[in-house]
């Protein structure tokens, strides 16, 4: 719904508001619609912020190893505070929230580094040495543990000082990360059976899913929005890897992810109807390339697919509130306490 002044001077005229609370509702509300909006501002900061902490991150090549353990420790703690100290001055100071905040998230994502560093420099790994700090981004190792669990504490700290919600993708990350990297200290070796790995990955993303619903609407800011994306991907993509040549297991995948669509409508989370999208149409393309195995109909049964799911997407976009409202029908109405749709801070 989009709000125009005059929808506050309406307001005031019947009654619902004071005609001295049109003026500086409005301004509230435009400065803040000012701070989230895709504003070319905006869009310049996180910019520069992925930049940083990609550079930072999965961009950084071996040459830093030169450093040493200490060196390394020194320097990403030395930025980290600088940018604790700018995000700060920005935050407070200048009421800039978006580019303080960001500061503060680029802050807690040097963590991993100076663990990392740390860890170098006094030779203490939980699973041996890992190898090299590029190598934290692409391999699957238990040593890393220690510098997940770092940079989630790292961003509560910070999350008890800022509410920003940004501040959850590193700790939701990290969690992430830590599902797989779980898997070799679990179960005490690194030479782990991949499916182990999709275990350990799938409930992992449970757990991350249950987290997120707990906080869900309970904060001001939406913190609940990249734990229930990384969550999702965690436990979607150990689901969605695991092979099976049984039938059931594969119509059983069909069904949770019809599921995953239903808890979409249900939470308001468009993060759970993409993938379960995703994973339905995974299974009708499975469906049709056994019926039409070997044959010159298949492209032309995948093609049909692919227009019919299009024309399906359009219909709901057309039918969208009264599509949802039929599925929330559906639920119990025990369910439908347990939706967390009006944001209530945690006493």
């Amino acid at each position: 719904m989009k709000l125009e002044k005059e929808d506050f001077r309406w307001a005031a005229s019947h009654g619902l508001i004071s005609s001295e609370q049109v003026e500086p509702l409005w301004n509230g509300l435009k400065s803040r619609t000012a701070e989230s909006s895709l504003s070319l501002a905006n869009v310049a900061y996180y910019l520069g912020a992925m930049i940083v902490i990609g550079a930072m991150g999965w961009l950084m090549n071996t040459a830093w190893e030169e450093f040493g353990g200490d060196g390394i420790f020194f320097l990403s703690v030395v930025y980290a505070l600088l940018f604790v100290i700018t995000g700060r001055n920005l935050w407070h100071r200048e009421k800039l929230r978006v580019p303080g905040g960001l500061l503060f998230t680029m802050a807690v994502c040097m963590t991993p580094l100076a663990i990392y560093g740390l860890e170098r420099h006094l030779g203490i790994w939980p699973q041996g040495d890992p190898g090299v700090y590029r190598d934290f981004h692409p391999w699957i190792k238990g040593s890393w543990l220690l510098m997940e669990t770092g940079t989630i504490l790292a961003g509560l700290l910070a999350l008890r000082y800022i509410s920003f919600a940004f501040l959850s993708a590193p700790i939701a990350f990290s969690l992430w990360y830590m599902s797989m990297d779980l898997t070799p200290l679990l179960f005490g070796r690194t030479d782990f059976i991949y499916e182990e790995q999709l275990w350990v990955s799938l409930l992992f993303g449970l757990l991350m899913l249950a987290a997120s619903y707990l906080i869900d609407h309970r904060t001001l800011e939406d913190f609940a929005s990249w734990g229930y994306l990384f969550g999702t991907l965690a436990f979607w993509g150990g689901m969605s890897l695991m092979e099976s040549q049984s039938e059931f297991r594969k119509f059983l995948y069909c069904l949770i992810n019809v599921g995953l669509i239903l808890i979409s409508v249900f939470l308001e989370r468009r993060v759970f109807l993409v993938f379960g999208a995703l994973g339905v149409n995974g299974y009708l393309g499975y469906l049709a390339y056994r019926v039409f195995e070997d044959s010159v109909w298949f492209p032309f049964a995948l093609s049909f697919l692919g227009i019919f799911i299009i024309y399906m997407g359009v219909q709901y976009q057309r039918n969208r509130e009264r599509i949802e409202a039929f599925l929330l029908d559906l639920f119990p109405a025990r369910l439908h306490q347990m939706r967390p749709l009006n944001r209530v801070p945690m006493q």
